[in-house]
């Protein structure tokens, strides 16, 4: 009876430990030159201001080349892929006319809507994983701040961007 006690423990650890490593935290991928946007076939690093990724539970991660195209593929009624992680771009430590690296949850991110900074389809977000930065970021370049949640479909306009939505000003 104690030898299958023990026998059965065992076999549930085992199970256990296998289970946990099945379960991965997404980590994100720096972009290559060939890296292109998921959306519109556009090279990333052709373009200013933050990129963005996505990944996914199963899959390849989408690559985004800016943060509009990020959020209106995150508030599409059609995105129904379980998500595993969102990165953006830190703007307080990456150059905006040619970022790389400092990836942050986008979740966590404090954003900027409306600014005069344009992305690689006209004016877009900026991210930040600090406030301040931020707030440094609105006295320079204009717009206001909102959280990750705070973003509406109205928000994102792949035509004319976050600079025109009378809304948000």
């Amino acid at each position: 009876m104690r030898v299958n006690k023990l026998a059965g423990s065992l076999a549930l650890l085992i199970l256990l430990a296998a289970c946990s490593k099945s379960v991965q935290q997404a980590m994100p991928q720096e972009p290559d030159s060939g890296t292109a946007c998921s959306l519109d076939g556009m090279v990333l690093k052709d373009y200013p201001g933050p990129k963005a990724q996505i990944h996914y539970a199963e899959g390849a991660p989408d690559f985004f080349c800016d943060l509009m195209e990020l959020f209106a593929s995150l508030l599409a009624p059609e995105q129904k892929r379980p998500v595993s992680g969102i990165f953006v771009q830190d703007m307080g430590k990456a150059l905006w006319e040619n970022p790389e690296g400092h990836w942050i949850d986008a979740k966590t991110a404090v954003y900027v809507a409306g600014s005069r900074k344009n992305g690689s389809m006209g004016a877009t977000f900026g991210a930040f994983a600090s406030l301040q930065d931020a707030e440094e970021f609105v006295k320079k370049e204009g717009g206001r701040i909102v959280q990750f949640e705070q973003v509406t479909p109205e928000m994102v306009n792949l035509h004319s961007g976050a600079a025109h939505d009378q809304k948000m000003h």
